[in-house]
Parts: C-alpha cells; sequence; structure tokens
C-alpha cells in the first residue's frame, strides 16, 4: 500500500527586518505573522502586508490553516505587491 503524499502546509509567517540603524527593538505579532526588527519604515511595511494578507484570507472566509499552499502564496503576492 502506497503512502499518500502529505501536501505542504503553511502554519505562519516570519518577517525578519535587517535595516535598523536606531537602536529601537520591533516586535509586532499578529494572527499567522511574528514580525521582527527592522527600521521604522520597514516594520510598517510588514505590518502592512500582514494587514492586507488576512484580510484577503477573511474576505474568503478561511483561516490559514485551511488554505492551500497555493492559495497562501497567492494571497501574499497580492498583498505585498500592494502600496
Amino acid at each position: 500500500m502506497a503512502k499518500k503524499k502529505k501536501q505542504p502546509e503553511v502554519v505562519g509567517f516570519l518577517g525578519v527586518g535587517l535595516d535598523n540603524t536606531d537602536g529601537h527593538k520591533r516586535l509586532t505579532k499578529a494572527d499567522s505573522f511574528l514580525l521582527v526588527g527592522g527600521s521604522e519604515e520597514t516594520h510598517e511595511k510588514m505590518q502592512e502586508v500582514s494587514i492586507r494578507f488576512n484580510e484577503s484570507l477573511e474576505q474568503r472566509g478561511k483561516r490559514l490553516q485551511d488554505a492551500s499552499a497555493e492559495e497562501v502564496e497567492e494571497l501574499m503576492r497580492k498583498a505585498m505587491a500592494k502600496k
């Protein structure tokens, strides 16, 4: 009997900003996201992407666990492309 191949599963996102020069420690925890570091501008951009992503997922009536890896990738690309 052949084993079923397990589908890739996205369980969350870790956003890491590496451009901090002001010494401020930034940390944001949100639905399915942990955002760490970055300059004020970079951290704010990561927060905006996480908000747009979560809103798109909510509009589809899904939780991250319910979405396929392909769907998560599509939503993330769209969230990152918006300005």
